[in-house]
Order: structure tokens, then C-alpha cells, then sequence
């Protein structure tokens, strides 16, 4: 705790806590760029990328804001509540290797953000399509449907159609399988960051604390991809 950190050094909390911030922003600022990634990813010669979201939990906010999609549209509802995951947090966006390794994570939006809208309004999906026409195709789940073209989903049963043909069954199997590698992507921080389990600090810091995170966690595989 951070208490005994500033009693054994003999220091105040409030410096303590000014420490902590200026660490996190130095390591985030190390972060790579996207862009930079996904170049990177093809001159290895990269098949595809995985995209995939995640939760990062933290302690109840109370900000809220108005509903304006679905059945409760015009509703006041909390910002950082995932309706999804039932639980307070920020959504964190992030690309993995094809076996599951992470490479790039994104700033933190309000938890009460849906995958899709995410990936749109912070550029992602404009720069997979962008990287999938130079022949790097992006994997992702049903909740990235209509993203975008090189962005490759499971096909979708829509409404008053049959059931999936043969084909389309054996592409969502094959994609499924591929796809989930990625799930490992956000698992070896997790498991490897404790901090990540939840955050305590400010909800707007939780982008920063991922990529603080995997910036050491590319130190410690250092050479590996």
C-alpha cells in the first residue's frame, strides 16, 4: 500500500501519490502507436492481427450520462457502468499477435461504451481497414460486426433468415478458433499486473496504467516478437 511506501521512505501521501502519476505517464509515453504496430506486423510478414476489447474494473463512479441507443434510450445512466460486464470500469481496446501475444492497447474509454462505437471513434477500425488493403487482416468477435472491410467477423444469422449453411458454420468455427488466441493477449497482463484487477485511481487513468503495463511487459519479452 501506498501508506507504508510513503511511511518507510519518509515521505508525505500526496508526494507518494505525485511519484506514482509521474511514473505512470513516463512508461505510458513509451507506449508504441499504432500505426507504428501494424507496419511493424507486416514487415514481419504477419498473417493477421486479433482486436478485441476488454474491462478494466475500477470503484464505483458517479458520473452519469443519457442513454442514446436502445429500448431505454433517453435514459440518465452512469458513464463508467458496464452493462455488459455489470460492473464499473473503463473499456480498453487492444490488438494481439495471431498466437496471442499484446501489442498495442488504446486510451481508456467509460465503461458504458460498447466495443464498436470504441474502436470507431478512437481510429482503430479506420486503420485496420487501412492495414487490411496492404494485406493485414484484423480477427474479431460478433460485437465488431460492419466494422469495416478486412476487419473479418463471424457471420451473423439475421432476422427471418435459415440457419447458417455448411460453409458459414465452418468459417465462424475456423475464425472462432483463430480468434480466440487474442483472449491471451489481455490474460498475460492481467495475470502478470495485479494493478489491473482493479483500479482504484482516477477512472481517466486507466489508460495510462495499461500501457504502463505493457510497456513492461514488452521489456520483459524483449526480442521475442
Amino acid at each position: 500500500p501506498l501508506h507504508r511506501l510513503a511511511g518507510d521512505h519518509h515521505i508525505s501521501i500526496a508526494t507518494t501519490y505525485r511519484y506514482l502519476h509521474e511514473a505512470i505517464t513516463a512508461l505510458a509515453a513509451c507506449a508504441p502507436d499504432l500505426q507504428q504496430v501494424l507496419t511493424d506486423r507486416r514487415a514481419a510478414g504477419d498473417t493477421h492481427v486479433i482486436l478485441d476489447g476488454t474491462l478494466i474494473p475500477c470503484d464505483r463512479v458517479a458520473a452519469t450520462t443519457i442513454k442514446t441507443k436502445g429500448t431505454n434510450r433517453g435514459a440518465t445512466v452512469h458513464l463508467w457502468y458496464s452493462g455488459k460486464h455489470r460492473s464499473f470500469g473503463g473499456n480498453i481496446q487492444f490488438l494481439a499477435t495471431a498466437d496471442g501475444f499484446p501489442l498495442w492497447v488504446s486510451p481508456v474509454l467509460p465503461g458504458s461504451r460498447n466495443d464498436l462505437s470504441a474502436a470507431r471513434d478512437l481510429g482503430i477500425t479506420g486503420a485496420l481497414t487501412a492495414a487490411a488493403a496492404a494485406g493485414l487482416p484484423t480477427l474479431a468477435d460478433k460485437a465488431y460486426h460492419a466494422a469495416g472491410i478486412g476487419i473479418r467477423t463471424p457471420v451473423k444469422k439475421t432476422a427471418g433468415q435459415p440457419l447458417l449453411g455448411p460453409r458459414q458454420r465452418v468459417y465462424n468455427l475456423l475464425q472462432s478458433r483463430a480468434r480466440a488466441l487474442g483472449e491471451r493477449a489481455m490474460a498475460i497482463l492481467k495475470t502478470r499486473w495485479s494493478a489491473l484487477h482493479r483500479i482504484s485511481l482516477c477512472p481517466k487513468r486507466i489508460g495510462a496504467i495499461v500501457q504502463a503495463a505493457l510497456v513492461l511487459t514488452h521489456h520483459e519479452h524483449q526480442g521475442r516478437y
